[in-house]
């Protein structure tokens, strides 16, 4: 036997984080860390290698290798796990204290509880999320306002599924052997250790959304984490659930392969539409104005290269015995009137288009948007629990058509799109170095993945010096200008001086820079979140 891994808290000790960070799960985390600490970096060093050779003007295709898995008809994935059998309406969110009874009381069947892009990765929002799930399951989470209202959980709560962080990111408020331990399995472990068996009592179970997964072997490493995790904690095998988000370019050409390797475990994929945009934005920036999107406002799910990436989804997912699952609508209610409706009209038609195409359920940021949603579905599913018949044999999805963004309805970027970007890009940066990972910006919930989009499009923008409708420029000088206005914008609202320049420091960087970065935060978390604690 080896000794036990050496376990070093760095962040601040606060009220009941002791209840998290027992020693039990502290080395169960470690033993997650010791087992596949080196898979994961060699799989993250692959990434980098094909990061290179697609910006080296690679492309990419169907794998021939294993074709066999795709042509296989015969086999079917594990499918939803009691709670999961009805999906039509998921909400999204940081987990949040209000959050949480806000979400599981919104008539949402499902609660994402992220971790990942709609949580500022502080060391107090992580512990304080996995507080928060406890005591969720636990029933006894409750929180009032400073006005006295109280909220507490219904009866009929939705399930939880819970979005750790992405394989790429690390968690450095807690060393294992001296190095900095790995969020996905931070996140993951802290909540299966702790909740795990909680949620099998209840009825339900633990259930995961598995975000940037770029390919199929890291699917199978999930898959071996969860094989792993449930013998070390005597949990029966395939009990764990795991719904993954098809929301890199790379994924989108693997979805077969990726429900294959986690086939025991499986409940459905998901189109990650944000990410998605962001990951083709980033994967081909490099190849010259054939990839050069227009503004983000303008990308709608009907675009055909996005209408081949979602059909191809529903069609993978239905053969296999997997729940689709359709993507984010980011708007949030407005108090004006006519400014709701049209918020709420978009979103009707977005829903409505999803549960037409075979969708068995679909997402939203905010309770307001909770009928929308479901009404949609309802119309659909006509009493059903979902669409699994719906198997979408008309479809045949080509690597020409998922690459096709030439194939665009839309034109040119505009001024008005630049500055939309530079805005958005900068209000998020700012509110998440202040610990809001989920911000609400000129009527829409954006998170890490919107603004990635925008800082990559700003990045690609100017590097190609593409003409903007009316005629101007693309340029690095236009892109400052910009940032000045919205710099001093922002401190006329009241916004912290410090915050905003460190938000200014990290967007010129990121998206000015002669590479681009292939995430906007990971080098801000090291920079400005990680806080660690002082010697008494």
């Amino acid at each position: 036997m080896s000794q036990p891994s050496r376990i070093d808290v760095l962040g601040e000790h606060e009220d009941r984080f002791d209840e998290i960070l027992t020693p039990d799960a502290l080395d169960f985390v470690a033993r997650l860390h010791e087992a596949f600490a080196d898979r994961r970096a060699e799989l993250l060093a692959e990434r980098r290698r094909r990061a290179t050779a697609l910006a080296a003007g690679n492309t990419l295709d169907f794998l021939p290798e294993t074709r066999a898995v795709r042509e296989d008809t015969t086999w079917r994935v594990a499918g939803a796990g009691p709670g999961l059998a009805d999906r039509r309406v998921e909400i999204t969110g940081p987990p949040e204290r209000r959050m949480a009874v806000n979400a599981l009381n919104s008539g949402a069947k499902v609660w994402l509880a992220d971790f990942e892009d709609a949580t500022s990765p502080t060391w107090h929002n992580l512990l304080s999320g996995q507080l928060n799930l406890l005591d969720a399951i636990e029933r006894r989470i409750d929180d009032t306002t400073p006005e006295g209202k109280r909220y507490r959980i219904g009866d009929t709560p939705a399930t939880i599924v819970v979005r750790p962080r992405g394989w790429h990111l690390d968690e450095q408020h807690l060393l294992i052997d001296g190095r900095p331990a790995i969020g996905a399995l931070v996140d993951f472990g802290l909540h299966l250790f702790h909740c795990g068996r909680r949620q099998i009592e209840r009825g339900s179970g633990p259930y995961f959304y598995l975000p940037k997964l770029e390919n199929h072997l890291e699917a199978r490493l999930w898959n071996d984490v969860f094989t792993f995790a449930q013998h070390e904690l005597g949990i029966p095998h395939g009990t764990i659930r795991a719904t993954v988000l098809i929301e890199t370019i790379t994924a989108a050409f693997e979805m077969d392969e990726i429900l294959y390797e986690l086939r025991e475990h499986a409940a459905g994929l998901n189109a990650g539409r944000w990410d998605y945009l962001f990951s083709l934005i980033k994967n081909f920036a490099t190849h010259g104005p054939r990839y050069v999107l227009p503004d983000r406002a303008t990308l709608t799910m009907t675009q055909p290269f996005l209408r081949a990436y979602t059909d191809l989804l529903v069609r993978t997912c239905h053969r296999r015995g997997a729940h689709a699952i359709g993507g984010m609508a980011a708007a949030v209610p407005q108090r004006d009137p006519a400014a709701n409706e049209a918020a709420l009209t978009k979103v009707r038609a977005d829903k409505e288009r999803e549960a037409g195409d075979g969708f068995d359920g679909s997402w939203v940021a905010h309770p307001g948007l909770v009928a929308t949603c479901r009404a949609a579905f309802d119309t659909v599913l006509d009493g059903r629990p979902h669409q699994l018949d719906r198997t979408r044999e008309d479809v045949e999805v080509t690597a020409a058509d998922l690459l096709g963004v030439h194939r665009l309805s839309v034109g040119l970027p505009t001024e008005q799109g630049l500055r939309s970007n530079v805005a958005v890009a900068l209000r998020y940066l700012t509110a998440w170095l202040g610990g809001s990972g989920a911000v609400a910006v000129f009527g829409l919930m954006e998170d890490v993945a919107t603004a990635e989009i925008a800082r990559c499009q700003i990045w690609q923008w100017q590097h190609h010096c593409s003409r903007l409708t009316g005629g101007s420029l693309a340029t690095p000088d236009l892109v400052r200008r910009l940032i000045d206005r919205e710099r001093a914008a922002l401190l006329g609202e009241g916004a912290d001086p410090a915050l905003v320049d460190d938000a200014v420091r990290i967007l010129e960087e990121t998206a000015l820079g002669a590479e681009l970065p292939a995430f906007l935060t990971t080098e801000a978390y090291a920079r400005h979140l990680v806080r660690i604690r002082t010697a008494a």
